[in-house]
Formats: C-alpha cells, sequence, structure tokens
C-alpha cells in the first residue's frame, strides 16, 4: 500500500483510532476562533459515530475536527468502500451525466496551449481523461488516485501510466518531477489531509510555465447554510477540507502562480436539493424507497434552476487555472 501522507501528531492518542484527538485552531492560518459548522453521519452507515466539521471564524476556512486518522483515512477509500460510494451517488447523478460534464469541463479547458503530458489527480475510473482525449489529441494522460481504479483504468486503457497514492508522499513527488504541462485536480483537495503540501506537490511535478487546474465544492455556498449537515459537499468522513476560493488564490499566488481564470459558473454541479434527499433517506431501504418520487422531483428542481444558482451564491463549486512562473 501506498505511504500515507498524514503527520503523525504529537498529541496523545484519541480513543477513537479513526479519529485524532480534536484541534483548537485552524489548520490554515492558525487561528483559535473556531465554531463547528455542522454534525453529520457516515450515509454509507459503515460505523456508527458522528463527524464533526468546523469553521475559522477569521479565514473561514472549513475542516474535519477531529480529522481522520491515516487508518481511517485508509479504511473510507478501501476499493469496497468507494464501490457503495459509487452506488450512492448513481441515485443522484447518471453516469451519462457524469460523462457529460466531463465533456463540458474538457471543452472549457480546451482553451489552453495543447499539453505534452497531463496528469489527472484523483482521477478515479479516469473519467476525466477519458473525455479530455477528444479535445487533447495529442496529449498523453496519466492517472493517480489512492484507489485501485486508477490501475483499472490504466488497463482500460484510458491512461497511459497509473499511479497508486496520494501526490505529497516525498517518494511520488520525486519520482513525477517536471514531468507533466497540466496537472488538474478536480474535487481532489477536499479529501487531502494537508492541502498546502498537496498543492506544491503539484507544482513540483509541473514543468516551469505549466499550468494548474483545481476544482473544489465552495464553504460559502448558499446551500451550505440552507441545508446543514444535509449538503452533500460536505461529504462527511471522506471530505477533510473546504476552502474558500479567495484563501486557495492567495495561497497559490504566494506558491508563484500567476492566476489567469477563476469561474464559479461552470463547476457548480445541480445536485444539492436531490443530494439533500439521498441523505436524508440513504438510513433504510424502505426510506429509500419511498424517497423516490421526492428525490425524482428534487432532481429536476436541481437542474431547472441550475443557469439560475450557478450564477448566484448558490452556485456550489468553484475552478482556478493558474500558470507556474517560479520553481
Amino acid at each position: 500500500m501506498p505511504t500515507s501522507p498524514f503527520t503523525p501528531t504529537t498529541h496523545p492518542r484519541s480513543a477513537d483510532p479513526f479519529l485524532e484527538p480534536r484541534r483548537e485552531n485552524c489548520p490554515w492560518c492558525g487561528s483559535a476562533r473556531l465554531r463547528t459548522r455542522v454534525r453529520a453521519r457516515d450515509p454509507l452507515r459503515h460505523r456508527p459515530g458522528r463527524f464533526a466539521v468546523d469553521q475559522c471564524r477569521d479565514c473561514a476556512h472549513v475542516f474535519q475536527n477531529p480529522r481522520l486518522t491515516a487508518e481511517g483515512f485508509t479504511f473510507f477509500h478501501r476499493d469496497f468502500y468507494e464501490r457503495h460510494l459509487e452506488e450512492f451517488t448513481a441515485r443522484i447523478r447518471s453516469a451519462e451525466a457524469v460523462r457529460r460534464r466531463h465533456r463540458a469541463t474538457a471543452r472549457k479547458l480546451s482553451a489552453l496551449a495543447e499539453a505534452e503530458s497531463w496528469l489527472d489527480v484523483g482521477t478515479g475510473h479516469a473519467g476525466f481523461p477519458e473525455a479530455a482525449k477528444e479535445f487533447f489529441p495529442y496529449t498523453s494522460f496519466d492517472g493517480l488516485d489512492p484507489t485501485a481504479r486508477v490501475q483499472q483504468a490504466q488497463l482500460q486503457e484510458r491512461v497511459e501510466e497509473a499511479h497508486r497514492g496520494y501526490l505529497s508522499t516525498p517518494g511520488m513527488t520525486a519520482r513525477l518531477r517536471a514531468r507533466y504541462d497540466v496537472v488538474s485536480m478536480f474535487r481532489h483537495v477536499e479529501h487531502a489531509p494537508d492541502p498546502r503540501a498537496e498543492l506544491r506537490a503539484a507544482l513540483t511535478v509541473l514543468r516551469p510555465g505549466g499550468h494548474l487546474v483545481v476544482e473544489v465544492a465552495d464553504p460559502r455556498c448558499a446551500f451550505a447554510a440552507l441545508l446543514g449537515r444535509l449538503w452533500l459537499p460536505y461529504g462527511q468522513p471522506r471530505h477533510l477540507h473546504l476552502m474558500p476560493l479567495a484563501n486557495l488564490r492567495a495561497e497559490l499566488e504566494s506558491l508563484g502562480c500567476t492566476i489567469l481564470v477563476t469561474d464559479r459558473c461552470a463547476p457548480h454541479i445541480p445536485y444539492d436539493l436531490s443530494g439533500a434527499v439521498a441523505l436524508a433517506s440513504a438510513a433504510h431501504p424502505l426510506l429509500r424507497i419511498a424517497a423516490a418520487p421526492l428525490l425524482d422531483l428534487a432532481s429536476a428542481v436541481d437542474h431547472i434552476l441550475a443557469p439560475v444558482f450557478r450564477r448566484t451564491a448558490f452556485s456550489n463549486a468553484y475552478r482556478i487555472v493558474a500558470r507556474k512562473d517560479r520553481g
């Protein structure tokens, strides 16, 4: 198995082997002014308990607190859990809808110069590289993921090289240093134990002048406040961090990047209301059956209102395209 990117804690170990001790300051800015935003259960019901999501009152960074341990992170990213997660999300987003979204994203990014090599981090089954080949026919796509899905994607020729693990582990970073013209991270940074280390690693494997594409769920989305623990992008227990756009932009600029694009419109996924219904009914098969008509209605409302939501504070995600200008 790949090395975990978790930094060992110097605090006494939690009684729960899946959770570290609760931290008293923000992992992004160090402020001690924290508030608990939500407490949520694991919707797949593999274990009891609730997971807390805190927000920093100073920089607005949102993070799981206490955080998963390396053991907990491994458990919730094991292949069987990923399969159950995919079955859950299929209730909200069809495979065809996901393909259309990947294709639309690739078309949007086709304004970038033709890349020789592209690494898709957190690629899963490599749905994005498969779609992007239509718009980047001369680009070699590689994939990186902590699960065996990336190796299956390589067997299906969706990516040329498959790297299993985490980008910010020293061995991975050293092996891939300066190999890529583009690195993409679609909904990946939320899972990273140390987002800053993951961003630095992404810039390390980029060539000078290369492009970094980062798409993240937006914790300032109005639906987050409206739906509370039923807001799907909280993603407990697998989402460890949610960063406001201003924080991520400032971090990339401090690392020597020029921000070329910030987009809060195209990355919006119309699943907020349907996701809330799915989460609310996930506890029991009978509830899921009873909620099916409501889920269909919520999904219809999500899609009908998406053109409005994506241009307002209800947009649930943002995308940044940055150019690496210095080492």
